[in-house]
């Protein structure tokens, strides 16, 4: 089984393994003690900081473990709001933000506070000047900004010395959520807080890290407690925080060979993907990215029948389709860049991928998606009647989920004449993203949505 899903988790780290093996043995007492025992994991401890705060870039007395990478991120945010209360209760976030950042957020808003999202463009991309204005148009004093490093479902790396500049000239701190860059290098410098997760780089599950700046203004959300500065409550996970700085180190010290290694498989697929299969958009910047993970989308095809597809060809990959979803809404990500979410696949390969298994990944995947569109399609109708001029043709797909509406306006659009349009009734979330990404890879006008009625004028 070829596992390609690294930015969801990896498995152990070997050193972390080991180390965590080690700690379990030496760093099992409360490192708050005086006693002998208790000196010994404090020491582990203090080394541990040491060792993730040197791959983080800051001092270690900045640095705290957290119980994990999404409570690192609510922690962070709630600690920099409450520590400029005073300043202001505004919150800016980039809307492809990981849904921690998002939850923060609307937790804010329930206590009061206010929010704003920042947009990026179709390559996921969050511009400095967006930012600027987005500080500007705040309602008033900016407390907090949030942008990550790099995006986790399409790969796209945003430029943070650039946005930090932009938050220090209006005096804003910046948090940045480095989770899935950390493990390929140090992020840009300019930032005020850092957040990062274990599981990502190999570590065990279970730990984050909090970096805040000093000079920065925070006040430790809930209960104090004397522990990891007060920003972090509870008797820590000794071997695990240990195994997770010394994979972090061991990850780092081989990150620039197999960066560069990964990077030319990821483009071997983004090259090869549109060329194997039809109607595919690549999404996600081409240039500015993770050196490991690529995102496309497929037109006419449901993402959970797909990821299964591949799943029984021996391939784990994962989805922010939202064909995959409980909710049945499409990924914040894919809805904020404006792109086609059905038939959507994320591929993040993992340290040590072999190129045979990329290959044999290219082999497998034009026959899965024949599979399922020819499921969904079933076999072609015979010729339907055309409309006529100046008609408009209603389809009613309402009820039906994704993909089936795109699938209905592909089949109703060649019986309306050329300048004719088509009004195809959906309720469903995802036809709000599909339809309009269906026409511009089409080269057909979407028209906007009036109600229920997404409208399409044929030009071609």
């Amino acid at each position: 089984m070829a596992y390609f899903d690294a930015a969801s988790a990896l498995p152990l780290h070997p050193v972390a393994r080991q180390a965590l093996i080690a700690a379990e043995a030496d760093g099992w007492a409360d490192p708050a003690r005086p006693h002998r025992e208790g000196r010994r994991a404090r020491m582990l401890l203090d080394a541990a900081r040491e060792t993730a705060a040197e791959a983080v870039g800051c001092r270690p007395d900045e640095l705290v473990f957290t119980s994990s990478g999404t409570s690192a991120l609510h922690r962070g945010v709630a600690g920099a709001l409450a520590g400029r209360v005073r300043v202001g209760r505004h919150l800016v976030v980039s809307a492809v933000e990981h849904s921690a950042v998002l939850h923060a957020a609307e937790a804010h808003r329930a206590a009061g506070g206010t929010s704003a999202e920042v947009p990026a463009d179709r390559l996921g991309r969050v511009g400095p000047d967006a930012v600027a204005e987005a500080l500007a148009a705040a309602p008033g004093p900016t407390a907090l900004a949030c942008v990550q490093s790099a995006n986790h479902e399409v790969g796209t790396a945003q430029p943070v010395a650039e946005i930090a500049g932009v938050c220090r000239a209006a005096g804003v701190p910046l948090l940045v959520d480095a989770a899935q860059s950390l493990p390929w290098g140090r992020v840009e410098e300019g930032w005020s807080l850092l957040t990062g997760s274990a599981h990502k780089w190999g570590g065990p599950g279970g730990v984050g890290l909090l970096a805040v700046r000093k000079g920065t203004r925070f006040a430790p959300p809930g209960p104090a407690d004397e522990r990891e500065s007060g920003r972090a409550p509870g008797f820590p996970h000794l071997p695990a925080i240990v195994a997770a700085a010394a994979s972090l180190r061991a990850v780092r010290a081989e990150a620039e060979a197999e960066a560069a290694r990964l990077a030319a498989l990821v483009e071997r697929i983004r090259t090869r993907v549109p060329e194997l299969v039809e109607d595919v958009e690549v999404v996600g910047d081409p240039v500015r990215r993770l050196p490991h993970l690529v995102t496309f989308s497929c037109l006419h095809v449901d993402g959970e029948a797909l990821l299964h597809a591949l799943d029984r060809a021996e391939f784990s990959v994962s989805s922010g389709s939202s064909c995959t979803s409980s909710t049945l809404t499409p990924s914040h990500v894919l809805r904020a860049m404006g792109v086609l979410s059905e038939g959507n696949v994320r591929v993040s390969l993992p340290p040590g991928t072999a190129p045979e298994e990329v290959e044999r990944f290219l082999d497998v995947l034009p026959a899965a998606v024949a599979g399922v569109r020819e499921q969904l399609l079933g076999p072609a109708d015979g010729p339907a009647p055309v409309v006529d001029a100046g008609e408009e043709l209603v389809v009613d797909a309402l009820g039906r989920r994704c993909p089936a509406p795109v699938i209905e306006l592909a089949r109703a659009i060649g019986r309306v004449p050329v300048g004719g349009t088509v009004a195809v009734l959906a309720d469903d979330v995802a036809a709000r993203l599909d339809i309009p990404a269906w026409c511009e890879m089409r080269g057909q006008e979407y028209l906007g949505e009036a109600g229920q009625a997404h409208r399409v004028r044929r030009l071609a």
